[in-house]
């Protein structure tokens, strides 16, 4: 052991810049890890001891700010938006990987096009869904213009992801594919797809944390009223809404902290979840 710490140490004072290196690699992670944590002991400290039942209930009121029509409407709007964002994403990508000209200026023109997409911030997107679906097609503030400009918000980043996990898909196996006989269109879905999923959904994770997070674009698109939609044109407010309205009103606060320990909560099943199913498919 001794001797293996003087070869390190040796090292090191041939190369001090290594040890530099080393030493901001560790200060950086204990920082990006302590914040995690004082954010996270934050919220479960304040928001714990004022979690209810009442907080549960079917109907929200003035005297009990409930937040499970909140939490329902959040959970639809996911369901929806990647209901109407994979496709389109996923599709995009084989595109472009599989059948697309390698250096095709069509190719050039999509990724340029989704990294802009990508950097734009979503009060952009909240301003052209409300411009766009509630003014000029007449939704109104609705769950179907909130779905359809998160649905166009997350498109970018599902389809860059997947489009990174088909690339990394050894070509080996396309070639081994077609040398048996396989066309096109079945390696790319007895092969390429299957193998990409792992990859697939770590994009889907990320577009589901930024769903549930989402307020900017779904003040201006699907509203602030505290209710389940009862249909594609009502309005509704999602858990991160909801949050964002009793802290604004001043009035809820200890109920805001309970609902930001929900919606912590929320998203590290979701990606727990999803881990899971990605590691189970990645056996298979």
């Amino acid at each position: 052991m001794n001797t293996k710490v003087k070869q390190v140490m040796q090292t090191y004072r041939r190369s001090p810049f290594s040890l530099a290196m080393r030493v901001m690699l560790i200060v950086s992670i204990a920082f990006t890890v302590g914040i995690l944590a004082f954010i996270l002991i934050y919220i479960l400290a304040n928001g714990i001891p004022y979690i209810t039942p009442s907080l549960f209930s079917m109907e929200y009121t003035s005297e009990n700010v409930s937040m499970l029509p909140s939490i329902i409407t959040t959970l639809m709007l996911v369901a929806a938006s990647l209901v109407i964002s994979m496709p389109f994403g996923i599709f995009t990508a084989v595109y472009l990987v599989e059948y697309a000209a390698k250096g095709s200026r069509i190719v050039e023109v999509i990724r340029l096009t989704t990294e802009t997409l990508s950097g734009i911030p979503s009060i952009v997107y909240g301003l052209f869904g409300n411009i766009f679906f509630v003014t000029v097609l007449g939704w109104k503030y609705s769950f179907l213009a909130g779905v359809m400009t998160i649905s166009i918000m997350i498109l970018p980043l599902i389809m860059r992801t997947a489009e990174e996990a088909l690339i990394a898909v050894p070509q080996d196996w396309r070639q081994a594919s077609f040398g048996l006989g396989a066309g096109n269109l079945r390696t790319v879905f007895k092969i390429v797809l299957p193998s990409a999923v792992p990859g697939i959904l770590s994009g889907v994770i990320l577009a589901i944390g930024r769903v549930v997070g989402e307020t900017a674009a779904l003040i201006y698109t699907l509203g602030t009223m505290a209710k389940i939609p009862d249909s594609f044109f009502s309005s509704g407010r999602t858990l991160a809404l909801h949050m964002w309205v009793l802290s604004g009103e001043g009035l809820h606060i200890n109920q805001a902290y309970a609902t930001a320990v929900v919606l912590v909560v929320i998203v590290v099943a979701i990606n727990a979840l999803s881990g899971l199913v990605a590691k189970k498919l990645q056996r298979r």
